[in-house]
């Protein structure tokens, strides 16, 4: 977004604000060693798998979108969500055709924590697939926890150049 603003962190200015941010994988799978990653696990772009005694986790990743009061513009959360076997096997069928309107959504858990709001770790939410080679939009479950409210409500641009400055690296 061509957009000029402070960073309250460091009072340097920028003239575009960040609105897109991704996790390269699930925390779950940070977590592990490198020998572990490479016994126990894949990890891909979009599809996270890591087996256990009972058998595995499957992870795919997806979109909260958080529109922007005022702006055309959505803050965008690319996230990791846990999805049961059964889920997983359909949304493989789906993967490279076109999701009918009435594909009903799959359940699963958030799997990272986003820095800048309360634990989001295990936020319940719906995985809704599109079409196109868009990842899935990931709506959380009503709760009262900041992020499902600003989802529903939408975010004032005051509150993402406050979540820039948070995630910035200086």
């Amino acid at each position: 977004m061509d957009y000029r603003w402070t960073c309250t962190c460091c009072d340097q200015q920028f003239d575009s604000l960040p609105l897109d941010y991704g996790f390269e994988a699930p925390d779950y799978w940070v977590e592990l060693s490198e020998e572990e990653k490479k016994r126990l696990g894949r990890l891909t772009p979009d599809i996270c798998t890591i087996r256990h005694e009972d058998g595995r986790h499957i992870f795919i990743r997806g979109c909260v979108e958080i529109p922007i009061i005022g702006c055309e513009e959505q803050l965008v959360w690319g996230v990791w969500v846990s999805v049961s076997e059964q889920s997983f096997a359909r949304i493989l069928e789906l993967w490279n055709i076109a999701v009918g309107d009435d594909e009903p959504p799959r359940f699963g858990w958030l799997c990272n924590r986003i820095r800048g709001y309360p634990d989001t770790l295990h936020l319940s939410a719906n995985i809704r697939l599109r079409n196109d080679g868009v990842r899935p939009a990931i709506e959380l479950h009503r709760s009262e926890h900041p992020l499902f409210l600003e989802q529903q409500n939408g975010i004032p641009l005051s509150r993402v150049e406050e979540l820039a400055a948070g995630l910035r690296v200086h």
